[in-house]
């Protein structure tokens, strides 16, 4: 049952993540009607809602984009940093959204930072426990109920920040197709992709987090039927 719902959720994840490329590569090809890069829509964005101490920065690869809270930078992929696309503009003002969270205090994007190190060492230590069983018999060693307990709370943790990322995520496409479509920066057609392409990228966070719950439901089963 664990084999198959990995099966079902990693073809799922696959398809959004082929989905995702795909936009980005149609949108990238489309120039945003103001002209500006994924460089300046950023820093555009964060001189209208008041923020002077964060840095817009590149790094390389695809689809690398992401708000560091911890030393207050926007990471943009190269080809997001120096293009002026629909793409490029509705990704800049997404992570760009995150860094409007930050210095607003927006509540699920402190919860999920404190929830990143709990994170880290539940999914380590699950991945252990996970290694451990396929190599030898929990019943012989331990209790079965015991070991699923630990599993569960562990894959818990796991799951509380998969559902927290989700509100962390649309809200900041929100900010940031509100505030393009408010400067104008975008045609209405321009706008509809732009939204279509936050979309796809949500929904790898949805299917994250459905994974994430399927995979603690299953743990809560096997150890209602460890007490039988």
């Amino acid at each position: 049952m664990y084999l198959i719902i990995f099966v079902v959720f990693l073809v799922l994840g696959l398809f959004v993540q082929g989905r995702l490329k795909s936009r980005f590569r149609e949108y990238s090809k489309i120039p945003i009607r103001a002209g500006l890069t994924g460089k300046q829509v950023a820093e555009a964005m964060l001189y209208d809602h008041g923020i002077h101490d964060v840095q817009v920065v590149s790094v390389p690869g695809m689809l690398t984009d992401h708000y560091n809270p911890a030393n207050k930078t926007i990471n943009l992929s190269e080809e997001v940093y120096r293009n002026n696309s629909v793409a490029a503009a509705a990704v800049a003002a997404h992570e760009t959204g995150h860094a409007v969270q930050h210095a607003t205090a927006y509540s699920f994007l402190n919860l999920r930072s404190t929830l990143v190190p709990v994170v880290s060492i539940s999914s380590k230590m699950l991945n252990w426990i996970l290694i451990i069983g396929m190599l030898f018999t929990f019943g012989a060693i331990f209790n079965l109920s015991s070991v699923l307990l630990v599993i569960i709370t562990l894959q818990g943790a796991i799951t509380l920040f998969s559902l927290v990322t989700l509100p962390v995520e649309f809200d900041a496409s929100n900010r940031a197709l509100a505030w393009l479509q408010q400067r104008n920066l975008t045609s209405s057609e321009q706008q509809s992709k732009a939204e279509n392409a936050l979309k796809w990228a949500a929904s790898t966070y949805v299917v994250s987090a459905l994974a994430a719950v399927t995979t603690l439901l299953y743990y809560v089963m096997l150890f209602m039927g460890s007490r039988d």
